[in-house]
C-alpha cells in the first residue's frame, strides 16, 4: 500500500469510527487496528489524535461542499430548493446520526481551539454560502434569507437524529417551498 493510500485508509476509518462512536469514544489503537496499519504509519501522517481529527473534519467539509455544489444548477430558477434538497440527501447518505461538526464543537470547545475553529468555520461558511446565493439570485435582504436557510438546514440536521433523515428531509423541503412561496 502506498503512503497516500495508507493515509486515506486511516482517514476513512477514523471518520467512520468518530462518526459512529464520537471523538472521545475512539482511541488511536482502534483506528490503527481497523485500518490495518502499523502504529508508526499513523504517527508518520498524524502526530496526534487531534491532528487526525482536524484532517478528518477538513476532508468531510471538502466532500460536503463538493456534494452541495454539484447538486445546485447555476442559473436555476430554484437554487435554494436545490440546496435544501442536496443537504437533505447528504444527511440521508452521510449524516443520518447527526452533525459531526456540531459534535466537534461540543467535544473540543475550550480544549482544542483548532478543531473548534474548523467546525465553527464550517457553520459560518454555510451562512456565507447562502448569503452569496441570495445576493446572486434574490432582490430582498440576502442576509435575512441566508439566516433563514441556515436555520432550516441546521434544524433539519438536528431533527435527523430524532425523526430520521427521510422525515426530516420531507419537512425541510416542504418548509423551503413554503418560504419561497411567501418571499417571492
Amino acid at each position: 500500500m502506498s503512503r497516500s493510500t495508507k493515509k486515506d485508509m486511516l482517514l476513512q476509518v477514523a471518520e467512520r469510527l468518530f462518526y459512529e462512536h464520537g471523538f472521545r469514544g475512539v482511541g488511536l489503537k482502534q483506528i490503527i487496528k481497523e485500518a490495518n496499519v502499523a502504529t508508526m504509519t499513523l504517527y508518520n501522517h498524524f502526530p496526534s489524535k487531534n491532528k487526525l481529527v482536524e484532517e478528518v473534519l477538513k476532508r468531510r467539509e471538502e466532500r460536503y461542499w463538493s456534494y452541495l455544489d454539484s447538486y445546485i444548477e447555476k442559473g436555476s430558477s430554484s437554487p435554494f430548493i436545490l440546496a435544501v434538497e442536496a443537504h437533505c440527501r447528504w444527511l440521508k447518505e452521510h449524516s443520518y446520526k447527526g452533525d459531526m461538526f456540531l459534535r466537534a464543537i461540543e467535544d473540543y470547545t475550550g480544549i482544542d481551539n483548532e478543531i473548534e475553529n474548523i467546525a465553527r468555520e464550517h457553520k459560518i461558511r454555510l451562512l456565507q454560502y447562502f448569503q452569496q446565493l441570495a445576493q446572486d439570485n434574490w432582490d430582498n435582504n440576502p442576509l435575512d434569507l441566508a439566516n433563514q436557510l441556515t436555520l432550516l438546514l441546521e434544524g433539519t440536521t438536528s431533527m435527523t437524529t430524532l425523526i430520521g433523515a427521510d422525515k426530516a428531509a420531507d419537512y425541510s423541503i416542504a418548509m423551503a417551498k413554503i418560504l419561497f412561496q411567501h418571499t417571492s
